[in-house]
Formats: C-alpha cells, sequence, structure tokens
C-alpha cells in the first residue's frame, strides 16, 4: 500500500519572537497559509523548520499546532531529526499520538553510522510506531548514502514507504526505480532537480522554496501532472535562481528572508544560524524581487 503522498509538500519554516521564543501563531499562520495556497502536504521540522535548534517540547508544541490547523485537509509529516535512536523512538511515538500522518526519518544526527547501524536505526524507529516513513536521503549534507544497498534490507519493513531523495545526481530516481519499481514512493527533495525528478518518476516534490512562491509552485506540478511540459519549463526556468539556493548551507535564512520580502514570514533563525548580512543579503533581496516583479503564474494554463 502506498502513502497516496504526491505533489509539492514544503518543509515549513518555524516562526520565531523577538526574543527567538517559538512565535506559534505566525507558524500556524505559515502552515494554513500554504494549505490554502494549494500544496498538497507539509513536512514540518524538516531542516527549513530548524528541527535541531528546538527542545522537545517546542518539537511537540510546534506539531500539536500544525495538525490542529491543517484540520485533515492535507498530510502533515514531521521530521525526525535526533542525536540517537533512543530520542527518534520517543519522538516518533509521541508524534503518532499527536496526530501526524507520517514520518521524515533522517539518520541521527552527528554520528556518520555504517551500512548496518543506519538500517538498524530506521528498522528501530519504524517498529516503535505505526505510521508512515519517508526516508530523506541527503548524502551532501549528512555524509551518508541511503543506498540501493540500504534501502535493500528495508524493502520487509511495511511502514517504510517512500525516501525524500536530495542526492543532486538525477540517476538516482531510475536507479531506485529500477531496483525497486513501486515499493517506495519516490520523491524529488533538491528543489533544483524538482522537475527532472518528476519528469524521471518522483512522486512529487518536498520543497524548500515552495514557502515564498506557493502558487508557482502548485503550478509547475499541475502543468507536469497534465503533461504540459511547456509551461512546466517556463515556471522551471523562472524559478531556477532561485531553486539554487535550496542547495545552498544557508538555505535556511535565504527562503526565510524569501519569505519575508513576500509577506508570508519572518527571517528570524536560532543560533548559530544568523540572518544574511550585507553582500548577500543585498544578493538574495535582488533575486526575490526579481523573481517577485516576473511571476508566471498570471499566465499559467488552468490545471
Amino acid at each position: 500500500m502506498t502513502t497516496g503522498w504526491r505533489g509539492v509538500i514544503p518543509a515549513v519554516t518555524t516562526q520565531f519572537n523577538e526574543d527567538l521564543s517559538i512565535d506559534f501563531e505566525s507558524t500556524r499562520r505559515v502552515q494554513d497559509a500554504l494549505v490554502n495556497d494549494g500544496v498538497h502536504g507539509l513536512i514540518v521540522m524538516g531542516t527549513c523548520g530548524e528541527n535541531n535548534s528546538l527542545d522537545p517540547e517546542e518539537k511537540r508544541a510546534i506539531l500539536k499546532g500544525a495538525v490542529e490547523v491543517v484540520n485533515g485537509r492535507v498530510p502533515v509529516i514531521t521530521g525526525v531529526s535526533e542525536f540517537d535512536t533512543r530520542r527518534a523512538v520517543a519522538y516518533a511515538q509521541d508524534a503518532e499520538k499527536i496526530g501526524a500522518t507520517g514520518l521524515m526519518l533522517l539518520p541521527a544526527m552527528v554520528y556518520v553510522p555504517k551500512p548496518d547501524e543506519l538500517v538498524a536505526h530506521f528498522k528501530t524507529v519504524a517498529a516503535a510506531t505505526s505510521l508512515p516513513i519517508m526516508l530523506y536521503n541527503n548524502p551532501p549534507a549528512y555524509r551518508v548514502n541511503i543506498g540501493v544497498d540500504v534501502l535493500k534490507q528495508l524493502e520487509e519493513v511495511p511502514n517504510i514507504k517512500a525516501v525524500k531523495e536530495s542526492a543532486p545526481d538525477t540517476r538516482r530516481f531510475t536507479d531506485l526505480l529500477n531496483a525497486f519499481g513501486d515499493r517506495f514512493d519516490i520523491f524529488a527533495g533538491l528543489d533544483d532537480v524538482a522537475l527532472e525528478g518528476m519528469m524521471l518518476g518522483a512522486k512529487g516534490w518536498v520543497s524548500g522554496l515552495t514557502s515564498a512562491f506557493p502558487q508557482e509552485s502548485v503550478a509547475l506540478v499541475a502543468a507536469i501532472d497534465r503533461g504540459d511540459w511547456e509551461e512546466a519549463r517556463r515556471i522551471y526556468r523562472w524559478f531556477m535562481p532561485l531553486l539554487h539556493l535550496d542547495a545552498e548551507h544557508d538555505l535556511v535564512q535565504t527562503i526565510k528572508l524569501a519569505e519575508q520580502i513576500m509577506g508570508r514570514g519572518s527571517e528570524r533563525v536560532r543560533m548559530p544560524r544568523m540572518i544574511l548580512t550585507g553582500d548577500r543579503r543585498a544578493e538574495i533581496t535582488a533575486m526575490v524581487e526579481k523573481a517577485a516583479a516576473t511571476r508566471p503564474t498570471k499566465t499559467a494554463k488552468a490545471a
């Protein structure tokens, strides 16, 4: 059985007050606005949600708020990004009690596991919950690859349902589909290979820049779904300068600055991240303002 997850699923940001405490009202408003703009699900507390900058009780409160504000309109998938397996199990179990639709499970943070340790981590968390799980593969960020060899050892785990593929090599999509057929739902996890991933068979796109430009993201996926490749390329080419930011180390700051410029959220981040300044801030501001002035949704074809 598949999850039914599809389309564009933004990795939503966590909003902060001036003192960098959680701004729960603004966080809920950002989530609600994205659903109203037509996205097909939410990833709560992924990288863009600054998962590892949050205290345990904050994570649970943010997830509770997301479940409440979404109210069943789209899936609510929460990141499971912990320093060890014990903490990952505890959060996964709490997420199920709170009402999450699914989990996006990462390797344990900091320690770089051997393949057998990675498999054991995923199996242990999966056994602790009945929720469907999307594994998050991002070798550049986490220095470990969820390769075909690892997935073969997880093929029989019934609730591991999907893979978010954030390796920049688009050959991965075909390799995974050739190896496993439809056993795992594959998602494009890197913004600037989203079109290629979906063209090659990905079920959808776990996105960063959708938080700033959701209507264009939804229009892009709609064009792909109906096979209108001319329209998909038009939107994608307009979007690409911003989509490249998703592969940069300061992606959270750039995405939150873009959100702020577009009137959708605040750029505040928790240390060690710091808001953009100087030339980098001017560069990103100019990029977002240019994109806003030339956005293609007004002339996009209806889905």
